[in-house]
């Protein structure tokens, strides 16, 4: 079993159970605007062997960050309100599948944090990235450190082979 989803300019190749979060009708129809007016969504869920996994994706590759709000911050809310949506959704959402989907993520073994970030290849000595990742993961390991101890952060050209999806 493969599934493919495009976010932006990226596509995933999963080799399990996954979902584009963001645009479940659960999220966008009962869940964005109900309980918390300023709801936020990472952008991808997937699941396999009772692992939960929570991907945000960032393209900066064509436009620089703008966002006032620290990376790491943004992210951390991000995976808090989609852990709230994934309760809600376990019991309340009208999709059968969607339903389905969050029980399975809320049984999972292990919650695991992934941030896929794209930067532009052009880099100087002094900056040689714009975001440095392995700060954005420290950062994000202090956050996030009770749901998920050693979040990854990674891009297209990583060949991690533990992650169950491959991006082009």
């Amino acid at each position: 079993m493969s599934i493919e989803i495009q976010e932006g300019a990226l596509t995933f190749t999963f080799k399990a159970n996954a979902a584009k979060y963001d645009e479940w009708s659960f999220y966008r129809q009962q869940f964005q605007q109900g309980c918390f007016r300023d709801n936020k969504a990472v952008d991808l869920l997937c699941e396999l062997n009772r692992d939960a996994w929570l991907i945000e994706v960032k393209d900066y590759r064509s436009h620089t960050r703008t966002k006032a709000v620290d990376l790491a911050d943004e992210i951390a809310m991000k995976v808090r309100d989609t852990l709230a949506g994934l309760v809600a959704a376990s019991v309340s959402a009208n999709d059968p599948a969607e339903r389905a989907f969050a029980r399975k993520m809320l049984r999972a073994q292990q919650m695991r944090v992934v941030c896929h970030i794209e930067q532009p290849a052009k880099t100087s000595r002094l900056r040689p990235q714009t975001i440095e990742p392995d700060k954005l993961k420290q950062k994000l390991r202090v956050l996030l450190k009770a749901i998920d101890p050693h979040p990854i952060v990674t891009d297209k050209h990583a060949r991690d082979a533990t992650l169950p999806w491959t991006v082009a």
